[in-house]
């Protein structure tokens, strides 16, 4: 029944929209991957499963994942200048983090009028033309969208690993994941995008811009398949990526923390590093990223979040360049997914018994008058404060010493949990990221 829903929701976009041709794909670890096509891929093309369309700006979140993997592999630092990898003639003291977040101020595209011409051009000349580039903001001032940044991200990367951006793309992220269907160039069979007539139901066709230089930030070309693929791999990298050859989930668990927030008034979206944002209530978030070029549009997102199923992303994508509906049917199709055919339950098994020294920590405490609850689950020493929503992760704490714990995961992540021992040796308090946690609801004075 959901994917009749699922269809019906395409059918409706494409028909809407007047897209010549639509393809849009959803896959999740716990079902079977469905698919779609609605349309002609024109000039008599047959529409099918591994039909590639332009991705343009999703190709930045492949470019962002390249440097994640540079400074995984200890080959730079995110708060390092880009300068200090990338020889060029100006805006070197602009930061790899505050690139990936679009928030370093640099112009939105490349000198020159490179979108009218379309013609991108070549690295060596992009690296030169910085010169000319403006700072149109102050670094840290607020998010700002840049193609140039992007396209020096993809260029320092190649660099760091020694080959051009097309190459370690292929190497580093498009073979070990097996996505066959996404190239920097398009294939013969890749569908024609067109500009549709806002006034007639003529569709024409647009020219296939090669970007050069700037192809980090925008070249792609691929099949809605492989981009669901790439969506549900940067939402649930263990469902895609289980043993974390490419990118581990810590990684890509940073790559999703925001760093700037894309509409100041509404924070309806945000960007993390080199991925959107985009929240959906309940602490669900889709994250992944749009694209658009001359006659395609794309939307690649994957959905995570409490009770949500795992390793699910959907793409869509379209060539006409006007319909907005392209990038709106991708987020109907993950909510649709998870609300409509919800994930299995997992079955609750007991454990063992909790280790003899952590049961003196469980039960009641109190700090600064309000109530945490601490347990011990999936082996862990875990907290829940009474006023946080119930589906907000708790607390989760890891032993690194005898009396002391570290908060790896939830409110005070990083802070550290110290026992305070009574005279007879008993835990009778805690210092949690420096406030003082007792078992009554008064504060009484401690020792040290």
């Amino acid at each position: 029944m959901v994917h009749k829903k699922l269809e019906r929701a395409t059918r409706k976009t494409q028909a809407d929209g007047r897209i010549p041709a639509i393809s849009a794909a959803l896959v999740r670890a716990d079902r079977p991957g469905w698919f779609i096509q609605v349309g002609t891929a024109g000039d008599g093309k047959t529409l099918a499963e591994d039909t590639q369309f332009r991705l343009g700006s999703v190709t930045k979140t492949f470019t962002a994942a390249l440097i994640l993997q540079c400074r995984d592999a200890g080959l730079l630092e995110l708060d390092d200048p880009i300068g200090k990898h990338l020889s060029v003639p100006a805006h070197g003291e602009h930061t790899i983090r505050d690139l990936l977040a679009h928030r370093s101020g640099l112009q939105r595209e490349p000198h020159g009028d490179v979108w009218d011409a379309q013609v991108g051009p070549d690295a060596a000349q992009l690296l030169a033309d910085l010169a000319h580039a403006e700072r149109v903001l102050p670094a840290n001032r607020r998010f700002h969208y840049s193609n140039l940044g992007f396209a020096l991200l993809g260029h320092l990367a190649a660099a760091k690993r020694g080959g051009t951006w097309e190459e370690v793309l292929t190497q580093y992220l498009l073979q070990p994941l097996g996505l066959t269907d996404i190239t920097v160039q398009p294939r013969r069979s890749a569908a024609t995008g067109y500009l549709v007539d806002a006034y007639s139901d003529h569709a024409r066709p647009e020219p296939a811009t090669d970007t050069g230089g700037i192809a980090p930030a925008a070249q792609l070309w691929g099949s809605a398949a492989n981009a669901a693929t790439w969506a549900a791999f940067l939402a649930d990298p263990a469902t895609v990526d289980p043993d974390g050859a490419v990118l581990s989930a810590d990684t890509l668990a940073e790559a999703r923390q925001p760093h700037s927030i894309s509409d100041e008034a509404t924070w309806a979206s945000g960007i993390g590093l080199g991925v959107m944002i985009e929240p959906q209530g309940g602490r669900v978030l889709h994250v992944g990223h749009y694209g658009a070029m001359y006659g395609y549009l794309a939307a690649a997102f994957g959905r995570i979040g409490p009770d949500q199923p795992a390793g699910l992303g959907a793409a869509v994508l379209g060539s006409s360049g006007t319909a907005g509906q392209t990038m709106e049917l991708v987020h109907e199709l993950l909510k649709r997914s998870a609300t409509d055919d919800p994930g299995d339950i997992p079955m609750w098994t007991p454990a063992g018994p909790v280790p003899e020294e952590h049961r003196p920590l469980l039960g009641r405490w109190w700090s600064e008058g309000f109530g945490f609850t601490f347990s011990w689950h999936d082996g862990t020493l875990q907290a829940r404060g009474d006023r946080a929503p119930k589906n907000a992760p708790p607390a989760v704490f890891q032993q690194v010493g005898p009396d002391e714990f570290r908060t790896v995961s939830g409110r005070e992540a990083g802070e550290s949990l110290l026992l305070v021992r009574d005279t007879d040796g008993t835990v009778g308090a805690m210092r949690w990221a420096g406030y003082l946690v007792t078992r009554e609801q008064d504060t009484p004075l401690v020792g040290p």
